[in-house]
């Protein structure tokens, strides 16, 4: 697997006009090697492929990636950084532009002038992302693992949540219930938004009770095998009012239309619209802010695909992405159903398939 990944690797580095590439970030790092660990650096050449780190992680490397070549970091960075080029002539070295900060940008540029070393360096975007943006079985494995973690969770927990409970104890029950039953460490901080908290779509745990009949927003994930899920849910505790059924009810609706009209080579932006246009002919344009949804692999929000009105990404068979829509309103609360998906032979296949409400 980690071969093919790295044959799939090696032509991008040809087209970008680069003899390598230097790749931090920590999940690009993981997808190419297996290495976890914390901290380091991949250097991959037509030919070589070298882990660099240092002590705390040198046996981790060898049994996680035994086919590298690992160079242990010791010391200063001007001091290892130029010894771990010798012998590879490489002349353009790519640097992962959207994981590098300007800092390290130029620490690396003043080691390279200050010991006279013949490399130019050049920023690469999206080299490693894009190749991850379509899932190996393997992988949807792991994904399907982790959301099944996830629904049983939601399932049980929202089966016990009683008025007086506040959003922070029922976030808990949610990682607790995740974390005993297979999940690694939750991907994100769970959302818990009752009330008028609900309109916050990245809403923030606190110590307010949720109370009757009012929507409560429910966004939380598994990871399993450094892969994770993403599932959103809107209940509402005993018998909802009509303002809260009209809104689920579109919501409901315009995720519908997005599942079932989602199609392979359909742009972003066409896919969002599916969901976009019913949420705008009810009137609810402005209450729907975000994305319809985002990647979902190795991270939470993978690069690619964004299913977004700002979106120019195409959709593919072996893309998992999350379908989200919602409508959020100030001093009420908000409504979001998410569910995660994957494109099978061209259409939506559901991966998430915790219970939803039907008011």
């Amino acid at each position: 697997m980690i071969k093919d990944r790295l044959a799939r690797l090696r032509p991008e580095l040809e087209k970008k006009e680069v003899d390598a590439i230097l790749v931090s970030q920590p999940e690009n790092r993981f997808y190419l090697s297996g290495f976890s660990g914390s901290d380091g650096y991949l250097l991959i050449t037509a030919k070589a492929t070298i882990i660099a780190t240092d002590f705390r992680y040198v046996e981790q490397v060898k049994k996680q990636s035994p086919d590298f070549t690992l160079f242990e970091i010791k010391g200063k960075m001007s001091d290892w950084f130029p010894k771990m080029f010798d012998g590879l002539n490489i002349r353009r070295l790519g640097f992962e532009s959207g994981a590098t900060t300007f800092a390290q940008y130029l620490q690396i540029s003043e080691i390279i002038t200050s010991h006279k070393m013949p490399i130019e360096i050049t920023p690469v975007s999206n080299m490693v992302e894009n190749l991850r943006a379509i899932k190996e079985p393997e992988e949807l494995a792991f994904i399907q693992k982790a959301t099944d973690i996830g629904d049983r969770a939601f399932e049980y927990v929202a089966d016990r949540i009683k008025t007086g409970m506040t959003e922070k104890e029922i976030a808990w029950s949610l990682e607790k219930h995740m974390r005993e039953h297979g999940s690694q460490s939750i991907p994100f901080e769970i959302i818990v938004g009752a009330g008028p908290n609900g309109a916050l779509p990245h809403a923030q745990p606190s110590d307010r009770p949720v109370a009757l009949h009012e929507p409560i927003v429910i966004d939380m994930g598994a990871k399993y095998g450094g892969y994770c899920s993403d599932l959103t849910r809107t209940i509402c505790i005993g018998k909802p009012d009509d303002r809260f059924i009209k809104i689920y009810g579109i919501v409901q609706k315009a995720q519908e239309a997005a599942i079932n009209g989602i199609r392979e080579s359909m742009s972003g932006i066409k896919a969002d619209a599916l969901a976009r246009d019913i949420i705008k002919e009810a009137g609810y344009a402005d209450m729907f802010g975000h994305g319809l949804g985002h990647g979902v692999g190795l991270a939470t929000h993978d690069p690619a695909p964004r299913l977004s009105y700002l979106s120019s990404d195409v959709l593919a068979n072996g893309m998992v992405f999350s379908i989200e829509p919602g409508i959020y309103l100030p001093r009420w609360g908000g409504v979001r159903i998410e569910d995660l998906a994957m494109l099978e032979n061209g259409s939506v296949k559901l991966i998430s398939h915790a219970k939803k409400m039907t008011p």
